[in-house]
């Protein structure tokens, strides 16, 4: 197999660092990023000159342009790019704040982006290229308490979906991984958290039981996901939107269903509209 080399963010744990020894353990080469690269020391001394450590804050836009073009130059090609970095908000709507919300934005969707506007030119040179963007099935449904966090994935995934279409002509493919419940810290240490509103402390405490009673029989191993992330690199049509675990697949059929119900009663009223 030819060897590929891969950009991807948010490495220091979870899926990202999964994905990068994956990566690195079949013989390819990654250019890893954390905001703090100590994180992948023990990556550097497995592994050697076949990883390139970066620091990034994926909010930086000169900064993401910069360090695709080094893993480029380090490497001499750029064959995947997987925008993983991003972290969980907790708060319901009327909790979020102002700055809260534009942070969750600017990691989760526009850090996402800019990596992606840099890596495009080179892949269109190259003639081909493989975006990952890591969604959520939070990304297609919703669910209270978590509302600016499916705000940015929500955005992302539409972007994205334009953006398929819009380079697919360049032999450019774009796949948004939606992942259900994994054990990684997006519900811990990385998650952010609005001031409470004690009208909302039921609420709080059944959409917690939900979330929990959703995980079913237990989170998915990010370690096992690897070996999912390996199959749709090497694929010849990898798919544009793709559920990691075992729970995303019943959730969305319930929530599209609906969809389709609510859209078919209000039937009359659509074509009302129309005059």
């Amino acid at each position: 197999m030819t060897q590929k080399t891969w950009f991807i963010t948010g490495t220091s744990r979870g899926f990202g660092r999964e994905w990068a020894i994956a990566a690195l353990d079949r013989g390819d080469r990654v250019a890893a990023t954390a905001r703090d690269t100590s994180t992948l020391d023990d990556l550097v001394e497995k592994y050697g000159e076949a990883i390139l450590p970066l620091s990034l804050d994926v909010t930086d836009r000169d900064a993401d342009f910069a360090a695709v073009q080094k893993a480029h130059d380090t490497f001499g090609s750029l064959d995947i790019v997987i925008n993983n970095a991003g972290y969980g908000h907790f708060g319901m709507v009327e909790e979020v704040g102002e700055q809260e919300l534009r942070d969750q934005m600017e990691t989760n969707l526009f850090g996402a982006v800019w990596v992606t506007q840099a890596a495009l030119p080179i892949m269109r040179e190259q003639g081909h290229g493989h975006i990952l963007q890591v969604s959520s099935i939070g990304g297609i449904s919703a669910f209270p308490n978590v509302g600016a966090y499916h705000a940015s994935k929500w955005a992302l995934e539409g972007i994205s979906q334009a953006l398929a279409q819009e380079v697919a002509g360049f032999g450019i493919h774009i796949t948004l991984i939606e992942p259900g419940g994994f054990s990684t810290d997006w519900a811990g240490p990385s998650a952010h958290h609005s001031d409470q509103n004690p009208a909302y402390d039921e609420l709080r405490e059944a959409s917690e039981k939900a979330r929990s009673e959703r995980a079913g029989s237990g989170p998915g191993d990010p370690a096992a996901s690897a070996a999912a992330v390996l199959r749709i690199v090497d694929a010849a049509e990898p798919p544009l939107r793709v559920f990691f675990g075992a729970s995303p697949i019943d959730i969305a059929k319930a929530d599209y269903s609906s969809r389709l119900k609510t859209w078919e009663e209000w039937d009359d009223v659509a074509k009302l509209a129309q005059g």
